[in-house]
Order: structure tokens, then C-alpha cells, then sequence
């Protein structure tokens, strides 16, 4: 549609540069319908006519006759692509650029700058074709353009629609790809401004919410529904501009990939707009398509599937939109294969065309029905492919139906399968034959090698989504059991485990389910709670008996990890962190890898966390990988203080390993960390938080040990106290690192912090130890006040030590320095110990009481000696 011609003034007087704007008058309709979607007589007397014996590897519509009733007539493309133009002198080339290159400077402040910068771009490409000035300037600056329209699109409001420049981002998008300058597709930039394109127009308010702002909050003479209406209009002529200039399969792949995750929006409108723009890209595709070989297209049965259930989407525009999709597409994949397979074998395309007509004719009649029955869709896209592409076309379309959140899933997907396997034509033997024998026995081992990595997977997932379910949660097609087959025992989960086993068995993974059997690991995998430990078996025993296929694995969860729901990934992500300790995990792009468990360790679902770490753990053992694990460090260290136990650990694990690589602020914020988590009531926790503190005081430089020395010095008091606990591998590991503190303070600890038995029973032994650290800790810490802090702890046999330690503290101090700090709250912590349970803390209670008053009273220690001892019936050493 022509837009009519801005009325604001520009500095540019040329005929060329003629920037758009929304009128009031007009409204345009963003997506309509032509009456081509009626049935379509197929027959074969009008397929036969296409010349015989053509080698021509470029192949257009003009080598093959249409369908009828779907006619190709031309594209209304809009004039200003199909008119010459007048060149532009040299003068206004200049301008122009001029007016370019203050955009890149990012002098565009507000609208009028943007539209201007916007229009100079778009006029300045429709001298492409005849200026070399302007071809070197627009090519030299592919990146700047692609920036500038990315910073354009970014900026604009994306829950109101207020300005042009959205609309006109598309319009110069579209002029510079009808000169065959493509933004949108090739580099890693261009593909994020192809996806911000997308989300801005798709992501935008029902245009009934956009018309209640203006109501609201009036901006403007600019009718809202108008200008959305425009804004539509323009980006559905960018995308047809893509397909128009550069009609390839492969190009398609990249659009489906960047619209796929609309047309599966819980949202209506949005999922009503992407779908709309599907069927425009189809349709235009259906009319210009590039027959040049060698043919690819990667998502034919994930989109034949999507539309299918599409079909049957509550939003009446959506299905109906999802139905003419599928047209277009049938009359796509039926051209494509008759001139590169059919014309050999004229009896297999009779029975495609059977298959399509019939088709059609249900389409014609009720789209609603496709609804209940998508894999009848999909059998009619199997008439036109080879065994090669139906291998593919099987796994993409049973993989979205099965991923794709809908209650026809479970249904359509087994149907589609036994439908492939028992119902197929010969020709079609070989690739139903390895479905199949994967499921009910294998025979054809190099089809089944060949998709082992995407059926494991496949059936891992199903697994999962599995658990718990029972044969009245799923629809059984009609006829494939009698009831006396289906017993009580007989369960989802029960067909997806024995289909498991039977690849790993069939496939020659032997040594793999041994090891799972010999484990426990199917009962894992089939666990609500133990799921992942069963992925994580299964994953570790692939890469230790049958590497190269473990990495096949891996290279294929590299893409699979961002699809479905969260149980999907779940699964995928617990394989996949288990493959990375395989060596060629260090040669994966850190995008795929480091930057994804960044992500995770942020996610909400802690069982992402936890995977998260995992896989930085198993990274971390390849050197190479560790330089970009340090740039998380600060997300690791924030793990310490998770509520999850698993998290916890995971996250000390992979800190042990680069604990003296860390600059020492890192380093000082995890000691404070670690030391909170002294005490912790999980053994594990605790027991680990102290290896890794004592790593960290070894890894402190010289230059930084003054800093951290009181973080030592207060460690010293429970470190001491825990030595005592009844865990013998806490106290075991309370007394190493507990001699690591004293070699870095330089001290050498008495022998006796290293026996093994109890204080209480060794009094001598306790109070050589209390004479040493009341001296050494000394006008440093007040070690009295640390001590009694633990004699409410929940552990008894820590709480009787500090009980003790109090009395031993009080004997041998400075007695008028214990008066100065002031007995009374040291008695009263005390007096409610009294009626412990215990009547071993009791007594030492009664009796380091009574040692307390005695020295806030007489400054002679010498007149108490051996108390211990006397009570407890026992001699002085």
C-alpha cells in the first residue's frame, strides 16, 4: 500500500526522500485474507506437463506449473521498490550521508531527529543500484546501521505505540533489503535486531488497550488504532521484503526460529499477530520461492505440527490463519518435491495427491477437526518426503507435539508414531522401521545409531513428564488395546521406561543399563524427587563406556536446552552438566556454557541453581574453562547462602577448586560468609564450610594477611569448641583447621588440642589448653565473652565444653580484669543451665558457677586447684 507523504518540511527537497507518516483517514488492515483458500482441485493431468529432464541446478516458478486454486499472482509490492527512480545528484547524496552519520554520533534525541535519520537511510538506498558512493557508504557501515536501529527500537515505548519511529524502523528495513542489503539476517547482531524487531511490534498491547491509553491520556491528533494498523502493516511488508529478495528455505528456518515463541504465547492478541505473520511469510514464499538446490529445511515438521494444533486455537482468527498456513505449506512441500523426487516415480505422487486432496476437502469443510486429529495433517506431508527427511520430519513433529503444552498432546503424538510405523507406504519402510524397532525390537542398527542421541533424550523427557501420571490421565488412541490389556500396574510411565531400556539394550549400551540396574538408577529416573540423580547416572555412565556417543549427545543438548517446559529442560540441563567433564567441553563457546549457568544460578527454580553449579563444577576440572568461571565468582559465593544444602556444597565445591586464584576482596567477603556457616546443624555444611575457610587462609598473599587477621583470630574460639563434636569428622576436621589458623598467627598448639577424647574426662588436658589461648588471645579477643556465646548451643557436647572452657577461663585469668568486665551476666547465662536434663552439664555447671564467684571475689587462683578433678573422682596429673 502506498503511504501518503509526510507533511512536516525537511532540509532534503528530492523526490526520493519521502518520509511516511499516519494519516487518519486511512486504516489499513494488517493482515487480509484472499479468496484462494478453497479446495483445491489437484489434479494430476496439471503436474504432468513440467519439463522432462532438466538439470538446472537454479530452479524457478516459471520450471513448474501451480496447483490450481492457488494462483501466484504478483505480490503488491509497493511502487516505490518497482518504479525507477531519478538519481540523485551528488549534492544530495552528501546531505544525506551527512544526515546519516550524526545518527551513528547518537545525536538522535527525539522524534523528529530519528524520522529524519530513518528517512535519509531509506532514500539514500534507493541509490544503490547507480551510485558507487552510496554503495561503498552503505556497505562500509552495515554494523553502525544495525546498532543505530537497535538503540531506535529499543528506545521506543514498548507498552504504548506514541511515535513514528517504529514504523518507519520497518520501512527502512524493508528498502534496504529490496536493494539487497540484508539487516536481519547472517551475523549474531543482526539476528538480535531481527528478534527486537519481532518482540516490539508482537509485544505491544491489544489494540483495544492501546485505544483506552490514547482515551486516557491523549497524545495527539494521530488516531492509535490507525497507526498500529500502519505499524502492522509496515512490519508485515518487512517480512515479505525477506522473503521477496531472498527466497531460500534456509531464510525461512531463521523466521520461523524468531516468531515460533509468539505463536506459542499464552497471550492472545500476541499469539494472534505472530500467526498473522506466519501465514504472510508463506503465502509470499508460496509465490516467489527459489527452487536452488540443495534443499534445507530444518523445521518442516516442528511448524507442520505447531500449525496443526494451531488449527484448533480458541481465538477464532488464529485458527483460521493456522489452517490457510498449512495451505501455503502443502503447496510449498508438494512443489518442492515433485520436481526433485516425484517426477521419477508418478504412482507415489498419484497417492500424495490422494492424501492432499483429501486433505484439503477436510479443510474445506471443518478446520475445527484438525483439532482432534493433527497427525492426519502430518501423514500428508509424509507423501512427499524420502526416508532421509521423514526420519527428520518424525523427530521435529513427535518432539513439538509432545513439548507443547496442550491436551491433545499425549494423543496426537502416540497416534502419529504408531501411524508412521504400521500404516506407512513401502517406500517409506526404512525410516518407520527404525521408529519402530526402536519401540518393539531393532533390527536396523544404522538408523537407530544415527538417532540414538534424539530418542534418548526424547524418551528421558517423557519420563519425566511421565512421573506420576496414570492411564486415565492420557487418551488412548481408539483400538490399540482391548481393556483386558491394560492392567492396573500399566502406567505412562511404564511404556516411556520400557522404551528407554529397550534403546539402550538394542543399541548395544549393555554395560550402560548394567550400570543403572546395579544402582538403583530406573527406579531414580522414575521418581518424583529423583529424577535428575537418575539423569545424572545414566549421563555419567555413557560418557564412561561409550564417549564419542556421549559427545553426540552433548552437541545435540547444546540447542534442546531452550526448549519446552521446565521439565523438559530440567532433563536436558541434568544430562548435559554431567557430558561437560567430557575433554571437548572446553572447545564449547563459554555463550553455551559459562553465560548459561549464569543465568541458572539467578533462576528462580532452585533445581536450575543447583544444575547451574553442577556444571560449573565439571567445567572447572578442564583449565582452560576457569579464566571465565572467575567472572561468576561473586554468584558462586552468593550460593554459600542459600536455604538448599545441595546448593551449599555445590557452591564450596567449585570454590575449593579456585580459592587461590581469587583477589582478595572476593576472598575476605567468602570468609565472612563461610564463618556464619560454622555450627550449621547439617554436618556436611558444616564440616565443608571449614575445609574451605581453611584453603582460604592458606590462600591469603602476605601483603593481605594483616587484613584478615582478625577474622582469624575470631575463628579460633569455635574452631576450638567444635573439635569437641560428637560428629567425629567435624571435630576432626574442626582440629586441622583449627592448625591451620596457628600456623598462619605463627603459633605452635599444644599437643593436646589433638586428642580425641572428651574435655570433660580429661580436665588436665583442657585446662593446658585454656592456660595456652587466654595467653596468646590476650588484649586481642575477648575469648571469655566468644566461649560463653556457645553454651547455649543446641549441641551438648559443645555446650558442656564451653560450660567448662568458662570455668577454666575464669581460673586462670587476671582475676581483677574478670571483676572489671563484671561477673553478673557470665552467672546468669550460667544459673539457667542449672536445670538441663543433662546431669553432667549440670554439675559442671554448679561448680564453674561457684569458680566464677570465688574469682570475682578473691584474687588468689592458687587456693582452686584441681576442682575437676576432685569431682569427678579423679587424681591431679
Amino acid at each position: 500500500m502506498m503511504r501518503q507523504k509526510q507533511s512536516w518540511k525537511t532540509n532534503f527537497s528530492h523526490p526520493l526522500f519521502l518520509p511516511r507518516i499516519c494519516s487518519q483517514e486511512e486504516v489499513v488492515i494488517p493482515y487480509a485474507y484472499d479468496n484462494d483458500s478453497g479446495s483445491v482441485d489437484l489434479e494430476l493431468s496439471n503436474l504432468e506437463t513440467i519439463k522432462k529432464g532438466s538439470s538446472s541446478i537454479e530452479l524457478t516458478d516459471l520450471d513448474i506449473p501451480d496447483i490450481p486454486g492457488l494462483h501466484c499472482e504478483p505480490l503488491s509490492d509497493s511502487p516505490r521498490h518497482l518504479t525507477r527512480q531519478d538519481p540523485l545528484n551528488e549534492a544530495i547524496v552528501d546531505k544525506l550521508i551527512q544526515s546519516i552519520q550524526r545518527g551513528f554520533s547518537g545525536e538522535l534525541k527525539g522524534e523528529l531527529e530519528k524520522l529524519t535519520f530513518l528517512g535519509s537511510l531509506s532514500s539514500l538506498s534507493r541509490a544503490l543500484p547507480y551510485d558507487e558512493t552510496t554503495e561503498s557508504f552503505i556497505h562500509s557501515h552495515i554494523a553502525d546501521i544495525v546498532h543505530t536501529l537497535n538503540v531506535l527500537v529499543q528506545e521506543e515505548r514498548p507498552h504504548s505505540l506514541s511515535s513514528l519511529v517504529r514504523q518507519e524502523v520497518f520501512v527502512t528495513i524493508a528498502d534496504l533489503s529490496y536493494q539487497d542489503v540484508h539487516l536481519l539476517f547472517g551475523s549474531e547482531d543482526r539476528a538480535e535486531l531481527f528478534s527486537l524487531v519481532i518482540k516490539s511490534i508482537i509485544t505491544l498491547p491489544s489494540v483495544r488497550t492501546l485505544t483506552q491509553i490514547q482515551e486516557i491520556m491523549p497524545n495527539g491528533t494521530c488516531n492509535t488504532e490507525c497507526l498500529y494498523r500502519q505499524t502492522f502493516q509496515a512490519f508485515s511488508e518487512m517480512l515479505q521484503s525477506l522473503v521477496v529478495k531472498d527466497p531460500y528455505l534456509e531464510n525461512l528456518d531463521t523466521i520461523i526460529k524468531h516468531l515460533d515463541p509468539w505463536l506459542q504465547s499464552v497471550k492472545d492478541h500476541e499469539r494472534e499477530r505472530a500467526m498473522a505473520s506466519m501465514t504472510q511469510v508463506l503465502k509470499c514464499l508460496s509465490r516467489h520461492l527459489n527452487l536452488k538446490l540443495p534443499l534445507r529445511f530444518q523445521r518442516l515438521g516442528h511448524l507442520v505440527a505447531l500449525m496443526a494444533l494451531l488449527c484448533g486455537d480458541p481465538q477464532e482468527n488464529v485458527a483460521e490463519e493456522a489452517a490457510e498456513s498449512i495451505h501455503y505449506l502443502l503447496h510449498i512441500t508438494l512443489r518442492l518435491k515433485y520436481i526433485i523426487h516425484d517426477k521419477k516415480n508418478q504412482q507415489n505422487l498419484k497417492r500424495a495427491l490422494t492424501k492432499c486432496r483429501e486433505f484439503l476437502e477436510l479443510y474445506s469443510s471443518a478446520a475445527k477437526c484438525f483439532y482432534s486429529c493433527p497427525f492426519r495433517i502430518a501423514q500428508v506431508f509424509e507423501g512427499f518426503l524420502d526416508s532421509n527427511e521423514l526420519c527428520q520430519f518424525i523427530m521435529t513433529t513427535f518432539d513439538t507435539l509432545k513439548n507443547l503444552n496442550h491436551p491433545c498432546i499425549q494423543r496426537s503424538a502416540g497416534e502419529l508414531l504408531l501411524t508412521l510405523a504400521k500404516n506407512a507406504e513401502s517406500r517409506f519402510e526404512k525410516a518407520t522401521d527404525a521408529l519402530y524397532e526402536v519401540f518393539l525390537g531393532n533390527r536396523l542398527r544404522a538408523a537407530t545409531f544415527r538417532l540414538f542421541p534424539q530418542l534418548l533424550m526424547t524418551l528421558l523427557i517423557q519420563i519425566h513428564h511421565s512421573i506420576g501420571l496414570t492411564m486415565s490421565d492420557v487418551d488412548i488412541p481408539s483400538g490399540l488395546y482391548t481393556e483386558q490389556e491394560v492392567s492396573s500396574e500399566v502406567t505412562p510411565l511404564c511404556f516411556a521406561m520400557q522404551a528407554t531400556k529397550t534403546l539402550l539394550l538394542r543399541t548395544c549400551c549393555l554395560q550402560e543399563f548394567n550400570i543403572m540396574e546395579k544402582n538403583k538408577g530406573w527406579a531414580l529416573l522414575g521418581g518424583k524427587d529423583c529424577h535428575l540423580q537418575g539423569v545424572f547416572l545414566l549421563a555419567n555412565a555413557l560418557l564412561e563406556r561409550n564417549r564419542l556417543l556421549a559427545q553426540k549427545v552433548m552437541y545435540l543438548l547444546v540447542p534442546f536446552l531452550n526448549r519446552g517446559n521446565d521439565k523438559h529442560k530440567l532433563t536436558s540441563a541434568g544430562f548435559f552438566v554431567e557430558l561437560l567433564r567430557s575433554p571437548v567441553a572446553k572447545r564449547l563457546p563459554s555463550i553455551y556454557s559459562v553465560a548459561r549457568f549464569k543465568d541458572w544460578l539467578q533462576d528462580g527454580n532452585h533445581l536450575f541453581r543447583i544444575l547451574g553449579l553442577r556444571g560449573l563444577y565439571n567445567l572447572v576440572g578442564h583449565q582452560e574453562m576457569r579464566e571465565d568461571i572467575k567472572s561468576l565468582l561473586p554468584y558462586i559465593v552468593d550460593s554459600l547462602r542459600e536455604t538448599d544444602k545441595k546448593i551449599v556444597l555445590s557452591a564450596i565445591q567449585i570454590l575449593l577448586q579456585l580459592v587461590r586464584t581469587m583477589d582478595f576482596t572476593t576472598l575476605a567477603a567468602m570468609m565472612r560468609t563461610l564463618f556464619s556457616l560454622f555450627g550449621d546443624v547439617r554436618p556436611d555444611v558444616h564440616r565443608f564450610s571449614m575445609t574451605l575457610f581453611g584453603a582460604a587462609i592458606k590462600s591469603v598473599k602476605n601483603p593481605d594477611k594483616k587484613s584478615v587477621e582478625k577474622q582469624v583470630l575470631d575463628s579460633l574460639v569455635p574452631l576450638l569448641l567444635y573439635s569437641q563434636d560428637e560428629n567425629d569428622s567435624v571435630a576432626e576436621e574442626s582440629r586441622r583447621v583449627l592448625t591451620i589458623c596457628a600456623q598462619f598467627l605463627k603459633w605452635k598448639l599444644p599437643q593436646e588440642v589433638y586428642s580425641k577424647d572428651p574435655w570433660h574426662i580429661k580436665p588436665t588436658e583442657a585446662g593446658t589448653i585454656c592456660r595456652f589461648f587466654e595467653k596468646k588471645c590476650k588484649g586481642k579477643i575477648n575469648i571469655l565473652e566468644q566461649t560463653l556465646i556457645y553454651s547455649k548451643n543446641p549441641k551438648l557436647s559443645v555446650r558442656r565444653s564451653a560450660v567448662l572452657f568458662v570455668g577454666l577461663l575464669s581460673k586462670y585469668m587476671d582475676h581483677n580484669e574478670l571483676r572489671r568486665m563484671g561477673t553478673d551476666r557470665i552467672e546468669d547465662d550460667l544459673r539457667e543451665l542449672l536445670c538441663d536434663p543433662e546431669p553432667s552439664l549440670c554439675i559442671i555447671t554448679s561448680q564453674t558457677l561457684l569458680l566464677v564467684q570465688m574469682a570475682s571475689a578473691e584474687p588468689k587462683p592458687k587456693q582452686r586447684v584441681n576442682w575437676l578433678q576432685k569431682l569427678m573422682g579423679r587424681s591431679s596429673a
